[in-house]
């Protein structure tokens, strides 16, 4: 029997891995999960519970038993908590503003790395492939995974796509009220996991210049470049 297809995407906030990991799904006809809503769901919980954020300890207590829900279907993608659908809520100020501490905490990331690869097992199973996309995928959570990718981009291109994103437009207002949030959290999460430079045998991809088919394209071609070297 063929082994499931399972496909590792990193990259920094505005590479534009969150778009593409869930069309590559969509386009395989295989699982997604977006690692990143995982850590944006313990922090809105956290918030939500009163947990000082600050407190290591407590918040890995809080990884290991909040009553997460996280759809893998990338046609109809969903995060609940304790039965309260959160899907919109953790892409909200307050979360973003609070995420950083939670995916810091080096307590907290072996409990969700752990929960993430025990999703991809069931979701590529379930499905016959899964795309995983986030921060150390590549390098930590999935480093046997069939396909790696390291999704790039000019920190011009990423705060454009990002300020698009969040403010509507992309012009210089837009864009320095995005700045401060994007590379302050790349600089944080760049302490605790590699997403910077592609590792041994991870496939940079720089969509600087593409727009998302094109960056989309470009990623089939490597799976496809690597599904075909293994017949």
């Amino acid at each position: 029997m063929t082994a499931p297809l399972t496909i590792a995407i990193d990259g920094p906030s505005g590479s534009g891995k969150s778009s593409v990991a869930r069309a590559v799904a969509q386009r395989l006809g295989v699982g997604y999960l977006d690692t990143g809503a995982m850590y944006r769901a313990l922090a809105w919980w956290c918030l939500a519970q009163g947990i000082d954020l600050e407190d290591r300890l407590a918040v890995a207590e809080a990884a290991a038993r909040y009553p997460l829900e996280l759809s893998t279907d990338p046609e109809h993608v969903t995060v609940s908590v304790g039965g309260t659908d959160v899907t919109r809520a953790i892409r909200e100020t307050d979360v973003t503003a609070a995420v950083t501490a939670v995916a810091t905490n080096p307590d907290v990331r072996p409990v969700l790395q752990e929960a993430q690869r025990r999703l991809m097992a069931q979701t590529a199973e379930r499905t016959g492939g899964v795309v995983a996309e986030g921060r150390d995928i590549t390098t930590v959570v999935a480093p046997d995974a069939r396909v790696r990718v390291l999704l790039t981009a000019s920190e011009e291109a990423r705060l454009r796509r990002r300020s698009t994103e969040l403010h509507g437009s992309a012009d210089a207002a837009a864009v320095e009220a995005t700045r401060d949030q994007v590379v302050r959290r790349d600089r944080a999460d760049s302490t605790v996991s590699a997403f910077t430079e592609a590792a041994e045998g991870v496939v940079l991809v720089d969509t600087s210049d593409l727009d998302l088919d094109e960056s989309i394209e470009a990623v089939l071609d490597v799976v496809a470049t690597a599904t075909e070297s293994e017949r």
